[in-house]
């Protein structure tokens, strides 16, 4: 059995008039790994610093077991300003020693600090010192490590690397935070804060969410109950990528039988037709665009066109230019040479990172009325085929759904007493809150959406991917979320630092596999580089490298030929794709033609289908080889 770590016994904390925490009872033993979820100012933030000896309870008692060493990645930064990233992780101690310690120089590599250690952490971005204060945590010898939010300001790749490092964490651990693959990974248990308790699950986020399901339908056996985000989701996870699904998350009888009448989460299909009914032929056609900031080229005779209807997710490394790819399409940047064209239906509309200033004498609801009273968040999906009747709508069907500005806030997690709160009252979550359902409300088609999972609880994401489902326009969503990137995103796109935009049929999977083949090669060509200077051999040994691997160099030239050839077939049928939904929306009152064209879109769908897994699979044999 685990050595008990902490206990928390009939534990009562408030915060003002408000009791956050209500007779807890809990504990955390050697090696378990707990995540904690709930929705914003729910108090998980206070039970994690009351599990951390770092707050008190109003009533009841927190015991720590003997000598205890904790650590807690608070979301408020604690560093030192006049220290360096050196200083910060890893004190004092003699570089030689330091950099022998394979762990500490795993840290600060995963984290991207190796390039920054003399810099002063008073003049580092928010992100460089929320990393600086991670690494300091991971590279100390704890038994409980306690994290708030660890992903923030960190990229795809950094989260990846993140939950391999904590894979190997021998002491407890508690990680409160809203990227639901992260909690997948890392998690055996998770805590829900809500109503002033604490409910714990056995399992990551996928079991968390198959047994909430079970409760909501014991509690209320009603149809309209059962249609509820919690079921619309887990079939999400049940028919989700072969990765998620690979592992038995949860016992899959139980879910098939809450998902059993539970449709697709999107009807791409219709999606698409009726993006196209509003948006026309073209939305943005980016070609041969050159951009610089400085000395740095961030895009090089970059061509990229998205239709209407497209949904993709956009990932690359911080500072690959993901925002400033944005800010071009909305015009707000220019580019050196090359074309930016934006469709003449087109209707954009970014969300920042920035919580932008808000009136703070309005009320919430006033803020989001003062952009609109009511949301069109589309048709329903749905469940069956298509009738003649329902031809004319391009073949999405449904009745449409409206929200009013109440009904909404009410959905992202603002009850009816709350919207009358001045704005300037609210927490920043509460806020960027504010933000995305004004930009909602502007009504655009086309939404260009820059991590807008930031200061989200997990309830409330999944409150925006209902939306999301059904709404029927260009999406294009900057995340380090791959869960919300996978869950709202049928394409992925990725900046890897070349200057290009590449495409990624195996979605962020293979960015990652690529992004561990570019930094193998660097680190090659580095010792490469260091072998020739130091031996003066340099010539010969390349030489007989090259002798020895000529088999292997053409079998890749071979697959390289392969791939490109794929990857020309995949941009063509994209093309073809896009032509068929296009002349769907221009036949919308033909039924023959829509069906014509339906089973020839089918085709070439299928054919993309099978041309992805071919490239996928040369693309392993080239990495293979």
């Amino acid at each position: 059995m685990s050595d008990v770590l902490v206990t928390m016994e009939a534990v009562v904390a408030a915060f003002g008039t408000r009791v956050l925490l209500d007779g807890v009872s809990l504990g955390v033993a050697t090696g378990e790994r707990i995540g904690v979820v709930g929705r914003n100012g729910a108090g998980k933030s206070t039970l994690l610093k009351l599990l951390a000896g770092e707050a008190h309870p109003d009533a009841g008692r927190v015991v720590h077991t003997g000598s205890l060493r904790v650590g807690i990645l608070a979301q408020d930064d604690r560093l030192v300003p006049t220290e360096t990233v050196r200083q910060a992780v890893v004190g004092d101690v003699p570089d030689h020693v330091w950099a022998a310690d394979p762990r500490r120089r795993s840290v600060l590599r995963g984290l991207d600090l190796l390039d920054r250690l003399d810099d002063l952490v008073g003049q580092s971005s928010g992100g460089e010192r929320r990393r600086t204060a991670l690494a300091a945590l991971l590279v100390d010898d704890l038994d409980l490590l306690i994290l708030d939010e660890p992903t923030n300001h960190l990229d795809v790749e950094g989260v990846a690397w993140l939950a391999a490092e904590l894979a190997s964490w021998r002491g407890g651990l508690l990680v409160a935070t809203h990227d639901r693959w992260f909690l997948d990974e890392v998690c055996d248990r998770v805590w829900e804060v809500v109503d002033g308790r604490v409910d714990a699950y056995e399992g990551g986020y996928s079991a968390y969410v198959l047994a909430r399901a079970e409760r909501t339908r014991r509690a209320d056996a009603t149809e309209a109950r059962r249609q509820n985000l919690l079921r619309k989701e887990l079939a999400w996870l049940r028919r989700g990528p072969p990765a998620r699904t690979a592992k038995p998350r949860f016992r899959i009888e139980a879910a098939n039988a809450l998902i059993a009448d539970e449709p697709p989460a999107r009807d791409t299909l219709g999606l698409r037709t009726f993006a196209a009914s509003r948006l026309g032929k073209d939305v943005f056609d980016v070609e041969d665009v050159t951009l610089r900031l400085g000395d740095r080229e961030l895009f090089a005779n970059m061509t990229w066109r998205l239709g209407p209807g497209d949904r993709v997710g956009l990932v690359g490394g911080n500072g690959s230019g993901k925002t400033t790819l944005l800010r071009l399409l909305t015009g707000t940047v220019s580019p050196d040479s090359g074309t930016v064209r934006v469709g003449r239906s087109a209707r954009p509309a970014l969300l920042t990172q920035e919580i932008r200033e808000l009136n703070p004498r309005l009320r919430a609801l006033e803020a989001v009325q003062e952009a609109g009273q009511v949301l069109d968040v589309g048709p329903r999906p749905k469940s069956s085929a298509p009738s003649r009747s329902s031809a004319g709508d391009g073949g999405h069907g449904g009745q449409n759904r409206e929200l009013t500005a109440g009904q909404l806030l009410e959905q992202f997690g603002l009850p009816s007493a709350r919207q009358w709160t001045p704005v300037g009252d609210l927490s920043g979550g509460e806020r960027r809150r504010l933000q995305l359902l004004r930009l909602l409300m502007e009504r655009p088609n086309v939404l260009l959406l820059d991590e807008p999972t930031n200061d989200l609880d997990t309830d409330t994401l999944t409150a925006l991917e209902d939306i999301l489902d059904s709404w029927p326009g260009t999406l294009v969503v900057v995340s380090h979320d791959r869960y919300f990137l996978e869950r709202t995103c049928d394409t992925i796109v990725a900046l890897l630092g070349d200057g290009c935009l590449v495409m990624l049929p195996g979605g962020v999977d293979e960015y990652l596999a690529r992004r561990q083949r570019l930094a193998a090669a660097g680190a090659a060509t580095a010792t490469g580089t260091g072998s020739s200077a130091g031996s003066g051999r340099g010539v010969s040994s390349g030489a007989g490298a090259g002798a020895g691997t000529g088999g292997g160099t053409a079998q890749a030239r071979v697959a390289r030929k392969e791939l490109n050839r794929l990857e020309r077939a995949l941009e063509r049928l994209g093309r073809q794709e896009t032509a068929l939904h296009t002349a769907l929306a221009d036949a919308a009152t033909d039924h023959e033609r829509l069906l014509a064209l339906d089973a020839e879109l089918r085709a070439v769908v299928a054919e993309k289908t099978r041309t992805e897994d071919a490239w996928l699979v040369v693309a392993t044999d080239l990495e293979d080889a």
